[in-house]
């Protein structure tokens, strides 16, 4: 999913008792058992977070961030990374973005969206992202944040008719998927 630009981002702060912080050295752990617990369509590997980050851990300190509850506990993740394919040059790029859940549906993925999109904005004039197809409320959310659908990819429009047709919202209602 794509955003032309990164501006008029929608504000939407975090609930009472929520926050986030930057991450630290060495939370790749934390990072990881926050994806793990997540996540429902496959399983997360120790490997994963150094694998996504391991080329830049200094930046994860100021692009990776963690939110957190009233206790200071680790609930959520989300990155405002940067891409290293070509096709993405000049994107800031929204990435793994987690909550556990059994803090889904507090808002926090709002937050979340409207925190990194700002921080995106710093360095990037627009942004992009990466989902499946099944993550429909993800989905919601991105599209509701500016994202659309990004259609150059092989298979692109019939995944997004799949989507279209049992997710409605007016940004999908008005694209023409074809088919």
């Amino acid at each position: 999913m794509v955003r032309a630009h990164l501006r008029d981002i929608p504000q939407v702060a975090f609930p009472e008792g929520f926050g986030i912080r930057g991450m630290r050295p060495g939370e790749g752990t934390l990072w990881t058992n926050i994806q793990r617990d997540a996540e429902p369509y496959f399983p997360i590997e120790d490997t994963l977070f150094q694998r996504e980050f391991g080329y830049d851990l200094p930046a994860t300190e100021r692009r990776c961030f963690v939110v957190t509850n009233s206790d200071a506990v680790g609930v959520g993740v989300i990155s405002a990374w940067y891409p290293r394919d070509p096709r993405w040059e000049g994107y800031g790029m929204v990435h793994w973005v987690a909550v556990r859940p059994a803090y889904q549906g507090r808002g926090l993925g709002k937050a979340m969206m409207t925190f990194t999109l700002n921080q995106l904005s710093q360095w990037h004039d627009r942004a992009f992202l990466g989902t499946q197809t099944k993550r429909l409320g993800a989905i919601k959310l991105y599209l509701d944040f500016g994202f659309v659908p990004d259609l150059e990819p092989p298979g692109a429009k019939a995944a997004w008719r799949t989507v279209q047709s049992q997710l409605k919202h007016a940004v999908l209602d008005a694209m023409d998927l074809g088919g």
